[in-house]
């Protein structure tokens, strides 16, 4: 097996490469408020007008349809400059587009995908509920037909920038209350809906972009229904199979990048002891052995690239890549917090923004939850990759 990228594949690199450097923002992004969406807006408009817009996405619908492995090299080089991450964007661009793609009527393809490309909207995700988390088949948010719509009825709970979107990925309960799988439908939710309320939920690392959502007989054109009505297990399952699959590739090369990151931390931090930390061999050793993992993760991407380049869809082998890519961030995070000290997080003489590392270290935990904790991760390899009994 030859891994070695084409001259075509370097040239492709050294153009995505320049753009970006001549195009990136130079302001930052403020966190958990409207500015923040429309620096995401304003940076996935230029993405598109700059022809960097829907790597992977057909040309039809304004994608550059470009193979995987142009995917996977433009996400290298975009962590590399480290351009501005998916924030707000990431539900339109890796879930509900490509599930779009995948499940939608040509109607709503034409009707949802542009907007998404062009930065002029904000998708989220109404998938768990208090009762339904990892268990997603037992959720109970109920939507009745009612003429030419649905009057939706129940809540949801860990829905991220539910405040800052304008639209919705929403699964509801068409079926009895037994039906479990067979009774739920996929469906798209305006946010300015009459008879919703969104309530902030504020999270250890600071941040308050997770929310409750509640549903007081909120009514959704049936024509928004995607995939049809009690169909919504399959279109949800094609959906999840994207978000651990090529939904995490940005987040496995940047692993590479943050590994790096912290490699030059530890040049620059002084131990109580007076030497800098890459001189202790406990601190040298684990910086070998993660980044040796790092690597091997970088490889482990490279291999799921190759399976969609030629299935065309993730499978269950993309709970791999998200399981260890969630893994080694926490690992990676973890080790920063062990080098630096609490102590250390505002001392100025360290140079760079290392009041950062604390919060991503919490925010890592994260992780291993969103996308399907870890340990269903593990039941899913387990039963639909190894073949175990369940």
């Amino acid at each position: 097996m030859n891994l070695d990228f084409t001259p075509e594949q370097e040239q492709f690199r050294e153009k995505v490469r320049s753009w970006l450097l001549d195009n990136m923002p130079k302001e930052e992004r403020v966190e958990g408020t409207d500015q923040a969406r429309e620096y995401d807006l304003a940076w996935q408009k230029k993405l598109y007008e700059g022809g960097w817009a829907g790597i992977n996405w057909p040309k039809e619908y304004g994608g550059q349809g470009f193979d995987t492995f142009q995917q996977l090299i433009f996400l290298m080089e975009y962590a590399k400059v480290n351009a501005p991450g998916d924030h707000y964007r990431f539900n339109g661009l890796n879930l509900a587009g490509p599930t779009i793609i995948a499940c939608g009527s040509e109607e709503q393809k034409k009707q949802y995908l542009p907007p998404i490309l062009k930065g002029e909207v904000i998708w989220c995700q109404g998938f768990s509920e208090p009762s339904a988390g990892s268990d997603l088949a037992n959720l109970k948010c109920k939507a009745e037909i009612d003429g030419d719509e649905l009057v939706v009825n129940g809540s949801k709970i860990w829905t991220s920038w539910a405040r800052f979107a304008d639209l919705q990925q929403l699964l509801v309960r068409t079926g009895a209350a037994d039906s479990r799988h067979k009774g739920i439908t996929w469906v798209i939710n305006t946010m300015d809906n009459p008879g919703m309320e969104i309530r902030p939920i504020k999270d250890m690392s600071g941040g308050d972009d997770l929310h409750e959502v509640f549903y007081d007989n909120v009514r959704i054109p049936l024509k928004n229904v995607v995939g049809g009505i009690d169909n919504g297990w399959r279109v949800s399952m094609a959906q999840l199979a994207f978000e651990r699959g090529t939904a995490f590739m940005p987040y496995a090369v940047r692993s590479s990048t943050l590994m790096e990151e912290l490699i030059d931390v530890a040049k620059n931090t002084p131990l109580e002891d007076g030497r800098f930390a890459i001189n202790d061999d406990h601190i040298a050793h684990e910086l070998m052995k993660l980044r040796a993992e790092t690597r091997a993760l970088l490889a482990m991407t490279l291999m799921g690239v190759s399976r969609n380049e030629r299935t065309g869809m993730p499978g269950p082998e993309g709970s791999i890549l998200k399981l260890y890519s969630s893994e080694i961030h926490k690992k990676v995070l973890k080790l920063a917090m062990e080098i630096l000290g609490p102590e250390r997080f505002h001392n100025p003489d360290l140079g760079g923004d290392h009041w950062a590392w604390p919060r991503k270290f919490l925010y890592s935990f994260a992780d291993t939850l969103g996308g399907g904790t870890s340990e269903i991760q593990r039941n899913i390899i387990g039963e639909r990759v190894l073949g175990l009994p369940k």
